[in-house]
């Protein structure tokens, strides 16, 4: 992974200056050359269609096919958009690859993208470099907007960060659920991973909690049951799991089938159909995640968006649906106060967003180009994601 990794990189560092060029002359022209250009809005996609997270990418596309077809029946000052689809197939090399080809193939005006925080920091220079504002629906990781206290200027995204949720995590570990030894397992490969579990251990221990035992598992693994003896003696109270469905579904199940029965919890990472079909749903019980919304909520506009989705889809959205949802109706709004499809002014109006209302909660964009907004706690009982509670930041 990291050889790939530095491979798309050196190779998007080399086609820099031609990029530039190309996009500069888009831009100049308020995308008359490129995505903007007669009336049709070019709008990349670079998400995980295929590989190990392809269900998160596969949701977010589906949100946002729902949420174009309902913007594309009024338009956007008579201009249409549309979704230019690339697969980065799980891979932060396929991610860099994708969105070279977006920005001086297809000449989009904006990248939605990717899913998972490695996929889009792969993505984040190139952006960056050739002014081309692009929206992560969730990738959480902090250093995707802001690094080394340097806002990147032309990046987003739409979803909490990881400091929030594990955060909130370790806060309901200690007052809902009263425990006070925990467990963490983490993903060693994984940015998204690490970020949350840094974030927990730092709160639950200045909570007066207990980190008794860390281990970390690689990606693709499936057989978890030395790891998780090695757990089960340090005898935790309860076990920070934030990882991918794949591993947490088969670290879950094998959890319960050694004895390891104490309330597990994990971030939105969880957050796929094919958890309960890996794990299975009596594994599931008395397990907790962080996120961004439930489609039990009764807010009227959160039932609008489940009835809509489920007229297109014939079943119920998850949260990666709903993400790819309001990331599509974030950035057409945008397009609407900036008056252009020049990714420059669409960038500027991003970054003014203030309290638009979207089926995840309330936007308003803070100086580190991060939404302000709340996070849902929800529970499993057998298979079922349930509301537990909400938490406002």
């Amino acid at each position: 992974m990291k050889k790939k990794r530095t491979a798309g990189i050196v190779a998007s560092l080399m086609l820099t200056a031609g990029l530039m060029a190309g996009c500069g002359n888009n831009q100049q022209s308020g995308g008359s050359a490129g995505g903007g250009g007669g009336d049709v809005i070019k709008v990349g996609a670079n998400l995980e269609l295929s590989g190990g997270v392809a269900s998160y990418g596969q949701s977010i596309a589906e949100g946002l096919e729902l949420a174009f077809d309902e913007i594309n029946k009024k338009g956007i000052d008579g201009k249409k958009l549309k979704l230019v689809k690339v697969d980065n197939k799980s891979e932060a090399a396929e991610a860099t690859n994708g969105a070279i080809k977006l920005i001086s193939q297809d000449k989009v005006v904006a990248i939605i993208g990717s899913a998972t925080s490695t996929n889009t920091l792969a993505q984040v220079q190139i952006a960056n470099d050739n002014k081309v504002p692009m929206i992560t629906p969730s990738g959480t990781n902090p250093t995707i907007t802001t690094k080394d206290g340097k806002v990147n200027d032309f990046i987003f995204r739409t979803c909490f960060i990881d400091p929030f949720q594990g955060t909130v995590a370790a806060k309901f570990a200690l007052d809902d659920l009263k425990v006070k030894s925990a467990a963490i397992l983490i993903d060693s490969a994984s940015d998204y991973s690490k970020g949350l579990a840094a974030s927990f251990k730092e709160t639950f221990t200045a909570g007066g909690g207990k980190i008794v035992a860390e281990e970390a598992y690689v990606a693709k693994d499936t057989d978890f049951r030395a790891t998780l003896t090695r757990i089960k003696s340090a005898n935790p109270e309860f076990i920070f799991l934030p990882g991918y469905y794949e591993e947490v579904g088969l670290i879950v199940k094998q959890a319960r089938e050694l004895g390891l029965n104490v309330p597990i919890m994990g971030g939105d990472g969880w957050d796929s159909p094919k958890l309960v079909e890996i794990a299975g749903k009596d594994a599931l019980n008395n397990t907790y995640i962080t996120n961004h919304y439930s489609s039990g909520d009764p807010d009227p506009k959160i039932q609008e968006f489940v009835k809509a989705f489920k007229a297109k889809y014939n079943k119920a959205p998850d949260a990666f649906n709903a993400l790819g949802y309001d990331t599509a109706y974030f950035l057409a709004d945008a397009i609407k106060r900036a008056g252009s499809a020049d990714p420059v002014k669409i960038k500027d109006a991003l970054a003014k967003t203030k309290d638009l209302q979207l089926v995840t909660g309330i936007f308003t964009i803070n100086e580190k180009h991060d939404p302000i907004k709340s996070a849902v706690i929800l529970e499993y009982k057998d298979g079922q994601q349930q509301f537990k509670t909400k938490v406002n930041p």
